[in-house]
């Protein structure tokens, strides 16, 4: 009787496990998913619009702490904190040493991809040195709030380039020379010193810095001011400043162009551009894939395109940045630029020899101002 009794309760528990075992046959249990899906960067945006009137100018602290990564990520957290909730435009950054500069345009997607933000555009470019050991990158931001900060608009002052022969030359008289010009360009353009939002001096060396600081700030009090050495072994002395700064009154049209005398001119370039528009486009950097004229026109004809999709065109360009990478290249941009530029009123700018760019077969880079 007992063993009857055991033999069907054993085979209760069999017919029990039985049913379990259908169920979850039946009803399949989830696994959790222990694979991460990783996001691939997007591609930062071309050309970006903007309020000139709303727009603030900003240089990130520098840091000799980490590799390249670490450093972007700490210049990007500081850049927004210092913006405040204001959208980042526009990114432009110098990166020195030996890390991948590419690097940069990914990890400026992946920030702003995180924080939900719109992307900015962006300008990236090889310097030959920064003035802290171990820094290897800097960057400038323009952002955009909801005040307007410049009410009748910006002055865009090219960079006002002092030479010497020798690269073994001080840069200090240079520096002195670059300040006297560009003083003569703020008042032309009706602003006061104070007015400086944002200056960046082009060094050839990074030598007897900290009386180029404080001659940068006697000068400009109010600037955010970032010094970049262009290249580790120049051809010569070089110090060319270039600035930022809010007008006092009406441009008297949305976009004019200055040259006062007593500063050196250059064909196709103004010293001085007056922007009073309310809309302008800002773009990233627009390469020049190899060395050859006819790259140099490809990449002024890709920038005209972009333009086009952002509803602005070549000629209303009020500030070129360009960063070739000889002399020779530079003088293929200035045979080109007159194509599509305005050439009865040619844009404002720069043009500084750098280290190096992103792609091995890049020429020349360039990013520009346009008033739509």
């Amino acid at each position: 009787m007992r063993f009857t009794r055991g033999r069907v309760a054993k085979k209760g528990i069999e017919l029990a496990a039985l049913a379990c075992g259908l169920g979850l046959l039946a009803f399949p249990q989830k696994k959790k998913d222990e694979t991460q899906t990783l996001q691939l960067p997007r591609d930062l945006p071309t050309a970006v619009e903007g309020d000139p009137r709303k727009f603030r100018f900003h240089v990130t602290p520098l840091s000799g702490k980490g590799l390249l990564t670490k450093q972007v990520r700490d210049a990007l957290s500081a850049l927004i904190h210092e913006a405040k909730g204001d959208s980042i435009l526009r990114i432009r950054a110098f990166v020195a040493g030996s890390g991948d500069a590419r690097r940069v345009r990914d990890l400026v997607s992946e920030v702003f991809t995180y924080r939900k933000e719109a992307l900015p555009v962006l300008s990236l470019v090889q310097a030959g040195g920064l003035p802290l050991e171990g820094a290897q990158v800097v960057l400038e931001g323009i952002t955009a709030g909801k005040k307007e900060v410049s009410h009748y608009g910006l002055a865009l002052i090219s960079a006002q380039s002092a030479l010497s022969g020798s690269p073994l030359d001080a840069v200090g008289p240079l520096v002195v020379k670059s300040l006297d010009a560009l003083r003569v360009a703020v008042k032309a353009a009706g602003s006061e010193p104070a007015d400086v939002a944002r200056v960046t001096c082009f060094l050839s060396s990074l030598d007897g810095l900290d009386a180029t600081r404080k001659l940068v700030a006697g000068e400009f009090p109010e600037a955010a001011a970032n010094f970049v050495q262009t290249q580790r072994a120049p051809a010569r002395a070089l110090a060319a400043c270039e600035a930022v700064a809010r007008l006092r009154r009406e441009a008297g049209a949305p976009l004019e162009v200055l040259n006062p005398e007593g500063l050196a001119r250059e064909a196709g370039q103004s010293q001085v551009a007056l922007v009073g528009a309310s809309k302008v486009v800002l773009t990233g950097s627009q390469v020049s894939f190899g060395f050859a004229e006819k790259d140099a026109r490809l990449a002024f004809e890709r920038l005209e395109k972009s333009l086009e999709q952002a509803g602005a065109t070549t000629r209303g360009v009020a500030f070129a940045e360009y960063y070739p990478l000889s002399s020779g290249i530079a003088d293929q941009v200035r045979k080109v630029r007159g194509e599509f530029f305005n050439a009865a009123r040619p844009p404002a700018g720069s043009m500084l020899p750098v280290e190096g760019l992103p792609s091995m077969d890049a020429g020349f880079a360039m990013d520009v101002m346009v008033v739509k």
